[in-house]
């Protein structure tokens, strides 16, 4: 195991000795000390004592920020380690963003097979995103991937419109690509045919995904945004 990893490793155990040692009254004391001032529609999932510089982690759906011990300051921002450059809050994020990824309902997803498909993505695009379709380009240097695409309409109203034009084709992934990588819209949909748009919208919102593209990986970790071939490889590089 590299330093890097092996510094992650001790740190989340630590964390979680941390969690196991947690003061009710104190967590209680710094949540109402600091959850008015970030709006009332915000509330505080959990608190954890930091095994670094005696912060406390606030986390916040899937965000993460840091105060002191009587919440009367709020970090926003990397925690870092100076020694390994380990980026401790993107490790606990990852963490605490991971999905069981078989869990995902791939029958309402778009399914592509290039090569022999050992390597698996999910992933929620827009129709209208742009970044989107440049990741759309990268996927056409892969090779030996399986990409279930989940069609997630969030950035227009005719997102949903042209979704459901693709998924009611005779071959949704091959309209996909036309529209995505050529600019091809597919034909009008026939009025009996539903496309999943609800489901996959709702599902979307309780994985949390904010933006277009976000990538998942069979390891349950995500990466937001139109990563390229080189930082995609690597990604699968890593995943055991």
């Amino acid at each position: 195991m590299n330093k890097p990893i092996q510094f992650l490793a001790s740190a989340l155990l630590a964390l979680a000795a941390a969690t196991a040692l947690a003061d009710p009254a104190q967590d209680a004391a710094i949540k109402k000390a600091i959850e008015p001032r970030l709006g009332e529609d915000v509330k505080i999932d959990s608190i954890t004592k930091t095994p670094y510089a005696g912060l406390y982690e606030l986390r916040i759906g899937g965000d993460i920020l840091y105060t002191d011990a009587k919440g009367e300051y709020l970090f926003v921002g990397r925690v870092i380690d100076t020694k390994t450059m380990a980026d401790q809050t993107k490790a606990r994020l990852d963490e605490i963003n991971k999905i069981k990824f078989s869990d995902l309902p791939l029958d309402a997803a778009l399914k592509t097979v290039k090569g022999n498909g050992k390597r698996v993505i999910a992933v929620f695009e827009d129709p209208n995103c742009g970044y989107c379709k440049r990741f759309r380009h990268t996927l056409t240097e892969m090779d030996n991937v399986t990409v279930y695409t989940f069609m997630y309409n969030i950035l227009s109203p005719d997102s949903a419109t042209k979704s459901r034009d693709i998924w009611c084709s005779a071959d949704r992934a091959k309209a996909w690509d036309e529209w995505m990588l050529k600019g091809k819209a597919a034909a009008g949909a026939p009025a009996n045919c539903t496309a999943p748009n609800d489901k996959i919208l709702a599902l979307g919102q309780k994985l949390k995904v904010t933006g277009t593209p976000t990538i998942f990986f069979t390891d349950g970790t995500r990466i937001p945004g139109a990563v390229d071939a080189k930082a995609l490889e690597a990604k699968f590089a890593s995943i055991k």
